[in-house]
């Protein structure tokens, strides 16, 4: 019921964007990438058909230039030929004197005006059309004669002279004509050349336009990719109060926003479970209390002398609210740390005393087990907030003594450097499983480090100590060590920058 109500609020909400974002954005993912396709595509295939009506547009004026060339060659030999044929047909009626010859002539000048004609409609250039019209002017004139004399034979002497001026004329027309085509393939040439420049430089100019393009869509698919793998890692880094927003198609804007109420979702779960641990953890203290307070009114005889063996089983109680009593209390830090309710109190402190109330409090199961202990640290004054360092030494301790071996050293010193105070602790144990070193201080994390003891912490000890740390503007480090155990330092600045609080 929450979530369905969030959701709709974040609709109701986010309405107006959604709307101006739809204009501007394509609905889907599928057609953002089909989009960028083809307008990264569009460039080239605009180059690639303008080549191809240039190249279309010069095969078809090379076609029609080649066709006409041939015409007119195949044309100005047949009209030299039929001028040899009627320059032979007269002679030979003038040397036989026989008219009837003629008619070879006559249909030779036939052949020779359709030819001219066919010549004539042809798209010749301004020179070609008068060596033409000429050529049919001197061939128009000589028929008139011959036609006027054809009876008598020995008058067409004078005439077969004019066909020696008419074969070269006939002559000029064709040499004019191949010289004209060697001129339409040089301008065919050129053309073809202009052509290859162009389309170079299209090519040239939309090649780094359509890798711009390119570039501009790989960003914008990239980007809520990009957002929306953020959004995961947060989640999965815990950092659950940034709000989730995807830009991009409506699809991803969706899904980001689904993201969205998945993270309100875990940030109430996480809530509701940090609520959950300060119940259990406060309803836990009252009893175990009792169970404490009884424990020590046994151990001191107040119900009457115990024997050896009663007083053992006392101690143990003892021992083992205590250490019941730590789980709690690193529960209820854990639950203040995530409800932000961790204020820092500072006031100056003796990081001496600190150390040997902790060593007091633990002094039962260091005992037990045998432990010795390897102390040095001179008084050393730091601003600091007594509790919540009480916590990281006790932490720290507890952590040594838990791994230590039975008989084993544990050793604690202290130094200063400039402006801040170390805290050095070396447990006798196996150390720190390298899978874990990245892990040991993140929450309710236990190690790979099986241990022979029948008690287990619940893996808040060195999260609420490191986060204490934190607060105090320091750190606590694991110091990477061959042949020795586990190695915590804590770092505290000796004064407070800011000033106490």
């Amino acid at each position: 019921m929450i979530a369905r109500g969030d959701t709709v609020r974040q609709d109701s909400g986010t309405g107006g964007s959604s709307f101006s974002r739809l204009r501007r954005d394509p609905k889907s993912f599928l057609k953002l990438i089909l989009l960028g396709f083809a307008l990264v595509g569009l460039p080239l295939i605009i180059a690639l058909v303008n080549s191809a009506f240039s190249i279309d547009r010069l095969a078809d004026q090379s076609r029609k230039a080649v066709y006409q060339a041939a015409q007119i060659a195949h044309s100005s030999r047949a009209l030299a030929d039929e001028i040899a044929t009627m320059e032979r047909a007269v002679r030979q009626t003038h040397i036989l004197g026989d008219t009837s010859l003629l008619e070879n002539y006559f249909r030779a000048h036939t052949k020779f005006e359709g030819m001219a004609a066919s010549l004539s409609e042809l798209s010749l250039h301004t020179e070609q059309k008068e060596l033409l019209t000429e050529l049919q002017s001197s061939e128009a004139s000589i028929f008139q004669k011959i036609s006027a004399v054809k009876q008598s034979p020995e008058q067409l002497r004078d005439l077969i002279g004019s066909f020696a001026l008419l074969r070269d004329s006939a002559r000029t027309f064709f040499s004019v004509g191949y010289t004209l085509i060697e001129r339409e393939v040089d301008e065919m040439q050129d053309m073809a050349g202009y052509a290859r420049f162009t389309v170079g430089w299209q090519l040239l100019a939309l090649i780094p336009f359509a890798i711009l393009l390119a570039f501009f869509f790989s960003v914008r698919i990239a980007r809520p990719i990009r957002q929306i793998d953020e959004a995961i890692r947060n989640m999965g880094q815990g950092e659950l109060y940034k709000p989730i927003r995807v830009d991009g198609p409506q699809d991803l804007v969706y899904f980001g926003e689904r993201l969205d109420w998945m993270r309100r979702r875990l940030l109430k779960l996480e809530e509701q479970k940090t609520r959950f641990l300060q119940h259990v953890s406060h309803e836990l203290k009252t009893p175990l209390t009792a169970m404490r307070e009884g424990a020590d009114l046994l151990a001191e005889g107040v119900a009457g002398e115990l024997t050896e063996e009663q007083q053992r089983i006392a101690r143990i109680l003892h021992s083992n609210s205590m250490q019941l009593q730590r789980r709690i209390e690193d529960l209820l830090s854990y639950s203040a740390l995530q409800a932000e309710k961790a204020a820092l109190v500072k006031n100056e402190a003796n990081l001496t005393k600190i150390l040997e109330a902790v060593l007091q409090d633990q002094n039962l199961i260091i005992m037990s087990k045998g432990l010795r202990i390897d102390l040095s640290c001179p008084e050393l004054i730091i601003d600091c907030d007594e509790q919540k360092i009480k916590v990281i030494v006790d932490n720290l301790l507890s952590n040594a003594v838990k791994f230590s071996p039975s008989g084993g050293c544990i050793r604690i010193w202290t130094s200063k450097t400039a402006d801040v105070v170390q805290l050095d602790i070396v447990d006798a144990g196996l150390g720190v499983d390298e899978a874990d070193r990245e892990k040991v201080f993140e929450p309710f994390y236990q190690g790979r480090r099986v241990l022979d003891s029948h008690v287990r912490g619940t893996g808040l000890g060195l999260s609420i100590a490191r986060e204490y740390a934190l607060a105090h503007g320091g750190n606590i480090m694991l110091i990477s060590q061959v042949g020795v155990g586990a190695h915590f330092r804590l770092t505290i600045p000796v004064c407070d920058p800011e000033g106490s609080t």
